[in-house]
């Protein structure tokens, strides 16, 4: 059985929260950090990815 592959989101804030966007069935919600220098964090719990709309299209999410 394939394994699904984590979100993609492209986000205005540098420090966003994630929860796993599923209600009961999501996770802890965590405050995430953007490093300005990268343009991207993932979330620890969902491994979903958040970019900063000024590093769309110029980060690999491959």
């Amino acid at each position: 059985m394939p394994t699904a592959v984590p979100e993609t989101k492209i986000v205005n804030q540098w420090r966003i929260a994630c929860d796993g966007g599923e209600g009961a069935l999501g996770h802890p919600r965590v405050w995430l950090q953007i490093p300005q220098e990268h343009g991207w964090v993932e979330c620890p719990y969902c491994d979903a990815r958040y970019i900063h709309k000024d590093f769309e299209g110029k980060i690999d999410v491959a």
